[in-house]
């Protein structure tokens, strides 16, 4: 939240595509002269300090996908141009207050079987999932594993995962500490990419504690050198 007021640290990054959780609507950015330019900026969300956006920067583009579906607001399909064609599911799970098993990552394996078609096209899905596989016990269907394992089978993985050669559940590097807490570390955010998209010049990082609490509880998961 606040992020007109957090934006200097992202920006030293230097983004290309920037997948935000809990962001403000793009209308609160107006009287903030510290964010530069960026090409567009899709937002998702009922509370106008609170949704989920996504930024294109230099000359990438990015536009919402027609077949959105209402039912999975807080999983946004937007077409990438600006190199070769990709999709990207920009996600960030959350609870379902009438059904606790649509939610969390309940919620991206529903909507996995519905956006299936679009799993044959060159994809990246990136955000906070809210999910590892530490607690697949807890879903018969629809689990971490469930859908690690169909995404698997478009050759869609992810790439810390792939890159770190670490198992799900078993990350070494968290990218939440929940309530800023250095005791409560956990691994909920990530990045998958189609198995073409992942090269020998492809990054993965995970912000460190020291840098980034100032900001967030979560840290950002910043990925380079993608086959875009």
């Amino acid at each position: 939240m606040a992020f007109r007021n957090k934006w200097q640290a992202v920006a030293a990054l230097n983004p290309d595509i920037l997948v935000l959780q809990e962001c403000e609507n793009e209308s609160r950015y107006g009287q903030s002269p510290g964010i530069p330019g960026y090409n567009e900026f899709i937002w998702v969300g009922d509370n106008p300090n609170k949704g989920l956006g996504i930024m294109s920067f230099n000359g990438y583009h990015i536009e919402l996908l027609p077949h959105h579906n209402a039912a999975f607001k807080y999983i946004v399909p937007v077409r990438v141009t600006g190199g070769s064609p990709f999709h990207l599911f920009a996600i960030w799970a959350m609870p379902d207050k009438s059904n606790r098993l649509k939610g969390y990552v309940g919620q991206i394996w529903s909507a996995l079987q519905h956006y299936e078609p679009d799993m044959n096209e060159p994809c990246v899905l990136a955000g906070d999932w809210n999910s590892n596989a530490i607690w697949n016990h807890e879903r018969k269907t629809g689990n971490h594993a469930h859908v690690v394992e169909l995404l698997k089978t478009y050759g869609i993985s992810s790439i810390y995962h792939e890159l770190n050669r670490e198992a799900h559940g078993e990350e070494s590097q968290p990218t939440l500490y929940l309530l800023k807490q250095p005791g409560k570390p956990y691994h909920l955010d990530y990045c998958f990419a189609s198995g073409k998209m992942i090269t020998a010049q492809t990054s993965i990082e995970v912000g460190k504690f020291e840098h980034w609490i100032r900001w967030s509880d979560h840290m950002p998961v910043i990925v380079d050198g993608l086959a875009l």
